[in-house]
C-alpha cells in the first residue's frame, strides 16, 4: 500500500472517534453557566462579609474615638469642679462654670456616661489609690 490509501483509511477511523467524543453542546453550556453562577454567588459572599467586616471596623473606630474624646471632656469636668472648689459659690464667675459643667454634664450623658456614686473620696494625687482593692475573704 502506498501512503495515500493508508492516509484514506486512517480518516473514517478519526471521524468515527470525534463524534464519540463530541458532547452535547447545551449540556456543557449548562455546565458552564452553572460554574459561573457559583463564581457569583461566591464572589457575593465574599463581598457581604467584606461590608460586614468594614462595618464593624467603622463601629469599633467610631466606639474608640468616643472613649477618646470622653475622657478629654472628663478632664475638662475635673477642672471645672477643681475651680468650683476654689471660687465663692455666689459669685457670677462660679455660677457661670457651674452652668457650663452642667451643659457639659448633659452632653456627657446623652452619649452614654453618667456619673457614679462611689462611696469615699477617690485622690487621683494618691498613687495607693490606683493600686489597693480591698480583696473579698473565704471562708
Amino acid at each position: 500500500m502506498t501512503d495515500k490509501s493508508r492516509k484514506k483509511e486512517e480518516v473514517p477511523e478519526t471521524e468515527e472517534v470525534m463524534e464519540e467524543v463530541q458532547v452535547d453542546p447545551l449540556a456543557e453550556a449548562n455546565a458552564k453557566a452553572e460554574e459561573y453562577l457559583d463564581m457569583a454567588r461566591r464572589i457575593q459572599a465574599d463581598f457581604d462579609n467584606f461590608r460586614k467586616r468594614a462595618q464593624k471596623e467603622k463601629e469599633e473606630y467610631r466606639a474608640f474615638a468616643t472613649a477618646d474624646l470622653m475622657g478629654d471632656l472628663l478632664s475638662i469636668v475635673d477642672d471645672f469642679d477643681r475651680a468650683l472648689e476654689h471660687a465663692d459659690p455666689e459669685s457670677d464667675i462660679a455660677i457661670g462654670v457651674n452652668g457650663i459643667r452642667k451643659n457639659l454634664m448633659k452632653v456627657l450623658e446623652s452619649k452614654g456616661l453618667k456619673e457614679i456614686d462611689a462611696p469615699g473620696k477617690f485622690d487621683p494625687n494618691d498613687p495607693e489609690a490606683l493600686c489597693t482593692v480591698e480583696a473579698e475573704t473565704e471562708g
